[in-house]
Formats: structure tokens, C-alpha cells, sequence
């Protein structure tokens, strides 16, 4: 199995036009949660707990950000300000899947697009060929940044586990063009 070794060829930072894409670091555990600390925000992710405190923010930073499995980096606008964070996981030892959220304060930016679109090419020239991403059916605008930047649903179905338990989610599927 070679896609666990290409998340170690992931860069350190990624600069776009307008956004530095770098590890989360202590420094940006206060401006985490309080935007992490959003039920806007947690409605629709899976992995983000709520309340969100100041410990989960610096247990993301210490133990989750960037180990063999995971790839976070935290999304700096041109303002410096900390917007949110954008992470590749490998899900359990299968599938590469893209995961991010944005404070609510900079939703409709074109920061996800952005930041995403930035990791996907990233991922492409780390050699990673196929990424999977998971959304509920009602984050539309989700959905919207995930085929802009080139995903293709694949499936709906209800969610069996989790805090989405019984809710319909959609999977998505982006493959690396040669």
C-alpha cells in the first residue's frame, strides 16, 4: 500500500494568491476555537466537537495535524488572520479523504475553494491519485467547493454512525489528471 508514504510528500506550507497553507500551531489554538466553537459550524462536520474547547484545539495541534495519517494545515488569509483548517486524512488505512471548515465570519470568500483546490494539486504532485470527500446532502455550499474544484458525486446514502446518524450524506470522488 503506497498512499500512507505520500502524505509524508505532502508540503510543509502551500501559498496561494491570497492564503498561506502551513501546520497549525499553538498560536492558532484561541482563534480555533473560538470559531471551531460554532454550532453553524458543527452541524455539519463529523469529526469536530462541540462545544469546542481551547484542549481540543491544542489536542489537534500536539496530536492530530500532521502524524503518518493526517495532513492539517491551517488556512491564513492575506489579512494573517487564522480562517480555518483543510486536512487530508487517510480513513482507516483505505481511502485519502479531503476534509475542511472555514470560521462562519469567512464562508462565501472563496477561501474553501481556494485552500482545497491548493491541496488537491498539492496531493497531485505528491502522487496521490484519488481523494474521496463526504458532505451531508444539506451542505450545499460544500458540495459547490468540492465540485468546482473537480469532485464527482458518486453516492448518497444515510449515514449509519456518528453525529450524522440517519442523515442523508453524499460522497464524492476526484481523481488526479496525468
Amino acid at each position: 500500500m503506497t498512499e500512507p508514504k505520500t502524505l509524508t510528500k505532502m508540503p510543509d506550507e502551500i501559498a496561494t494568491d491570497r492564503l498561506l497553507l502551513r501546520a497549525p500551531v499553538h498560536a492558532d489554538a484561541k482563534a480555533m476555537q473560538t470559531l471551531a466553537n460554532n454550532k453553524n459550524i458543527h452541524r455539519f462536520l463529523s469529526r469536530l466537537s462541540y462545544p469546542y474547547t481551547h484542549s481540543h484545539a491544542l489536542d489537534f495541534i500536539n496530536r492530530i495535524a500532521r502524524r503518518e495519517e493526517e495532513h492539517s494545515y491551517a488556512i491564513i488569509n492575506e489579512n494573517s488572520d487564522f480562517t480555518g483548517i483543510v486536512s487530508l486524512h487517510l480513513e482507516k488505512g483505505e481511502e485519502m479523504e479531503l476534509g475542511y471548515w472555514l470560521g462562519e465570519d469567512f464562508w462565501g470568500k472563496g477561501y474553501a475553494t481556494e485552500a482545497a483546490g491548493s491541496v488537491l494539486g498539492a496531493a497531485s504532485k505528491a502522487g496521490i491519485t484519488k481523494i474521496i470527500a463526504r458532505t451531508i446532502e444539506q451542505n450545499m455550499g460544500s458540495i459547490r467547493v468540492l465540485q468546482k474544484i473537480g469532485f464527482e458525486k458518486i453516492s448518497t446514502q444515510i449515514d449509519d454512525c456518528g453525529p450524522h446518524k440517519g442523515v442523508k450524506v453524499s460522497r464524492l470522488v476526484w481523481y488526479a489528471h496525468p
